[in-house]
């Protein structure tokens, strides 16, 4: 059953109780030492193996050579064994905060991991990082890991869920702080009282504005995910040493409710598992098929279908318009809604490129095939008859896709839309997707043999193939793994790691 804890701006005389407070809240959610659903294990190794496919494929990209160079500066802390680096042998060991920034990186970088998208937007892998670090330092098991990953995953989805950041501007990490910090508590199995503090001081350090997702966009796309993570790490280490954080950070008169996102007046209904109530957060969740922001997926299927449809489409010529009309979030954040002319400029960074719904329908259309590297490549982006074709497609808000957006009823749930392709000779062409292919409800739903064909697919020629056989035995074998055992978990590349410039570490 879930509970839902209703949270407001309190004035500093309330004297709100610790334990009404939602960050505390969420720290007893963290100790419950209820079981885990079969189902959920089963999607925790599914998403370790997710988040592996992803980083091995971004290993010589530059943000990743950046973070694991740095990472690689800073040798594990005495209090511990260290941890891994994908791509790196596990004989070489970092400091797991270190660890965390490194992977949460890779595994960011290509935007091709999981995802779960309400009141807020969110990708909950970003939370293996951090927990998979630490669990490796502190020389934990696999099920220690699993029940660790089943709280960060719950807390992410129940905060985003319940409270929107971007309509404050406020980057969707400030949930991944508190989330991984639960679940390392959980993993670690601290007090309820450490977890509160550290929750307070990871949210406390990982509030930022969505500029890193707004116009031109940079590498700290990929950061950002990573810098939370690390605070994580960092936060839980200050609050196991008696360290405490803003109170309430959440509902005080200057806090982060009152001053960042709906003001003194607010008010939320925070979702959470009642006292003995599995952890299931990971079931809502949802990966990614393609190399593109999530909203982009089904469209991405879309315009696949139309591609062996009707390929005369591909021809700018034969087009007038084409309105893709969709939800608020999709058309705003990657469609034309958004109004940032780099959505539409042919020169523009991967890191733009796969945040504009008009690109990316444009050339799958003209393409019907979709991997990681060549829709971005810059001669693809500025190809004549994609520019021209481009510039024809515009987005639109529909109340109705909105709604299915925002519903709570799975079979609902809608990120798609319709598309109205206006030919030359007035014509008119309307077709309609709700879910991606690959989504739980749709034609082609991911199970564990497509997580690994992704895994496979995406290593190729970078792991030798007994290596990754290695691996993956190792994760789908994770609750066998006993204390101490979780190195096997890291990949390690068959081809020679970039190194990049130097910096002050």
């Amino acid at each position: 059953m879930t509970v839902n804890h209703s949270v407001r701006v309190y004035r500093s005389e309330e004297n709100l109780p610790r334990e009404e407070q939602l960050a505390h809240k969420i720290a007893t959610v963290a100790t419950d030492p209820v079981e885990v659903l079969p189902e959920v294990e089963e999607m925790v190794i599914n998403r370790i193996i997710d988040n592996a496919s992803v980083a091995l494929a971004s290993l010589n990209r530059d943000p990743i050579i950046s973070a694991r160079d740095q990472a690689l500066t800073h040798s594990p802390s005495s209090n511990g064994r260290g941890a891994t680096l994908f791509g790196v042998d596990a004989a070489t060991k970092v400091s797991p905060e270190w660890a965390a920034w490194a992977n949460g990186v890779a595994v960011r970088e290509l935007d091709y991991h999981d995802t779960f998208l309400a009141a807020e937007y969110s990708h909950p892998g970003d939370n293996i990082p951090p927990i998979l670090a630490v669990a490796q330092h502190t020389g934990r098991s696999g099920l220690d890991l699993i029940r660790g990953l089943a709280t960060g995953y719950e807390i992410q989805v129940d905060l985003v869920k319940a409270i929107c950041l971007h309509k404050h501007k406020i980057d969707h990490v400030a949930h991944l702080g508190p989330s991984a910090a639960a679940g390392i508590g959980t993993l670690l199995n601290l007090e309820t009282e450490t977890i509160f503090q550290a929750v307070g001081q990871a949210l406390h350090t990982t509030t930022a504005t969505r500029q890193s997702r707004k116009g031109e966009i940079s590498t700290w796309k990929a950061h950002a995910p990573a810098f939370a993570g690390k605070m994580a790490v960092e936060a839980v280490d200050r609050a196991m040493r008696g360290q405490t954080s803003p109170v309430p950070i959440y509902e005080g008169e200057d806090g982060v409710i009152a001053w960042l996102l709906d003001g003194p007046g607010a008010r939320y209904e925070v979702p959470l598992p009642a006292a003995g109530e599995a952890k299931r957060g990971i079931l809502d969740t949802y990966t990614k098929e393609h190399s593109a922001e999530y909203q982009a997926q089904a469209w991405i299927d879309l315009a696949r279908k139309l591609n062996h449809e009707r390929p005369e489409l591909a021809n700018p010529e034969n087009i007038q318009s084409i309105v893709l009309h969709t939800s608020h979030h999709t058309h705003y954040v990657i469609g034309s809604g958004a109004n940032d002319p780099q959505k539409y400029d042919p020169t523009a960074t991967r890191e733009t490129l796969d945040h504009s719904i008009p690109y990316i329908f444009t050339v799958m259309l003209q393409d019907g095939v979709w991997d990681h590297v060549g829709p971005y490549a810059p001669e693809r982006a500025q190809r004549p008859d994609t520019v021209a074709l481009w510039n024809k497609v515009t987005t639109a808000e529909d109340p109705e896709w909105t709604r299915r957006y925002h519903s709570t009823d799975i079979s609902e749930k809608a990120f798609g839309g319709r598309a109205e392709i206006t030919l030359a000779d007035g014509t008119v062409i309307s077709e309609e997707i709700a879910v991606a292919d690959a989504h739980p409800l749709g034609a082609r739903p991911f199970g564990r043999a497509e997580y690994i064909d992704k895994l496979r697919t995406l290593a190729e020629d970078i792991v030798a193939e007994d290596e990754l056989n290695r691996f993956i035995d190792a994760a789908e074998n994770l609750s066998s793994l006993g204390a101490g055992e979780l190195d096997v978990l890291n990949i390690t590349a068959a081809r020679t790691l970039s190194t990049g410039q130097g910096g002050i570490f």
